[in-house]
């Protein structure tokens, strides 16, 4: 068994040395005094890669200026402001392949502008969700997105929780495998204002998402074929109201409806929640006892299941160029530096899930060398829960209809509307935007 390990930790090191040398080895071009400006995404589990930017200046001579740096949801609306005001001549952003279809006319086609034995390296699944209407619009981050429940190890040990719950809810107390258990096992945990059971990020697209993946769960979806929303059906108030009985239990903080990722990360990271629904970005800054209260009290568990099958909102992070950029070479090189395999080698190694197949193996590798045991843990679950991902609707209006649900969801939450109330009204408006696009 030694001899096995020992083997198994001798692959995993060949395999990331030949990532590492591999992407060392790429010749990224020479830009001497060319500034590329960029707006990219900000955020904690995002902070790591933009340090190897000067790397990158050092080996072409260019510069780089990054001139925002915002949530996901605050750079989406700016670049469409920028759009409407024809101020696109910056040359790289941050996408998602959930908003990359909303940028009509953005970004330039990438498709030979990158070599093609370089856009093979990546995994096809990504690069089919990074093209829209033909054009490779993005390259892929070290950042494949499906979230998968970390939970406090400890409350699954304490003899007395145990008895407690097992004699209030009928059933043993172990890790949930379903949102009902979830919702049983969050409320019974929470202590207000100390402690809280669960939290869910409550505005923008982030509490859509997570409705719309709970809707699914439930046996229904978001729109139907014709593009008419369906998410106000018995499917969707079940999926809704699992929200508004954690918010009425108090069994999430309170500001959980202004919350969105850092806020969801940062609480985890501090100790005071049981239990939490997120991605994978995250793994490496929970068990940190630098940055996480939390770190060695992490357990991670694939993603609870409704009552047809189990959550999977996902998309993937990537970096755009412009099609008013003036040195779209020098954007196109520091594109490909920021997702080479070095970039998400060093990316995934603080959890999250890479977009290149050479990573994934080197990952795997590493983590069944048995060096890291959460790694290990965190990777298969992500692994397991990546088998039920699906996207988003790959449509425009996605973004815009999210504007328009989110504040439904938020009357529902915190009692303003009935459930029901809150999905008729967000249904009806949803439709009109649909019909208004000519969907239907």
């Amino acid at each position: 068994m030694k001899n096995s390990n020992i083997m198994r930790g001798l692959l995993a090191a060949t395999a990331i040395t030949a990532v590492a040398e591999s992407a060392l080895a790429a010749d990224y071009g020479s830009f001497e005094g060319v500034t590329i400006e960029a707006k990219l995404i900000g955020g904690q589990q995002y902070e790591g890669l933009y340090g190897r930017i000067a790397e990158w200046e050092a080996a072409t001579g260019a510069k780089v200026e990054i001139i925002s740096k915002k949530s996901h949801f605050e750079i989406d609306k700016e670049i469409k402001s920028d759009m409407a005001a024809g101020t696109t001549n910056w040359c790289v952003g941050s996408n998602h392949s959930s908003f990359a279809p909303q940028y009509e006319g953005l970004y330039v086609d990438l498709t030979g502008k990158v070599a093609a034995d370089t856009v093979a390296e990546f995994v096809p699944g990504n690069i089919n969700a990074s093209t829209v209407n033909g054009e490779l619009l993005m390259l892929p981050r070290a950042q494949f997105d499906v979230s998968v429940l970390y939970y406090l190890k400890s409350n699954y040990t304490d003899e007395a929780k145990a008895k407690a719950f097992k004699d209030e809810y009928g059933y043993d107390l172990a890790v949930p495998d379903t949102w009902d258990q979830v919702k049983d096992q969050a409320i019974f945990f929470a202590d207000p204002p100390n402690f809280y059971g669960t939290q869910y990020a409550g505005k923008d697209e982030a509490i859509v998402g997570r409705f719309y993946e709970m809707v699914v769960a439930e046996g229904g979806n978001y729109l139907d074929e014709n593009k008419k929303p369906i998410f106000h059906s018995d499917a969707g108030q079940r999926a809704l109201q699992w929200f508004v009985d954690l918010y009425a239990a108090k069994a999430v903080p309170a500001g959980t409806t202004s919350y969105v990722w850092d806020d969801l990360g940062q609480g985890f990271a501090s100790g005071t929640v049981a239990l939490n629904l997120d991605w994978p970005g995250w793994a490496g800054f929970f068990n940190d006892p630098e940055s996480s209260k939390a770190a060695g009290n992490v357990g991670v568990a694939v993603q609870p299941k409704g009552s047809v099958t189990r959550t999977g909102w996902s998309g993937h992070h990537g970096f755009s160029v412009t099609n008013d950029c003036a040195n779209q070479d020098a954007a196109v090189s520091l594109v490909t530096f920021l997702t080479s395999e070095e970039s998400q080698l060093a990316e995934s190694a603080g959890g999250s899930l890479p977009t290149r197949s050479a990573v994934w193996t080197a990952n795997v590798a590493a983590a069944e060398a048995g060096d890291d045991a959460f790694r290990a843990e965190s990777l298969a679950a992500f692994a397991k829960g990546a088998e039920f991902a699906f996207a988003v609707p790959p449509i425009p209006e996605w973004g815009e209809s999210t504007n328009i649900v989110f504040p439904e969801l938020q009357a529902a939450i915190v009692g303003d509307k009935t459930v029901k109330e809150a999905l008729d009204d967000a249904a009806e408006a949803v439709d009109e935007l649909m019909r208004e696009s000519g969907y239907y």
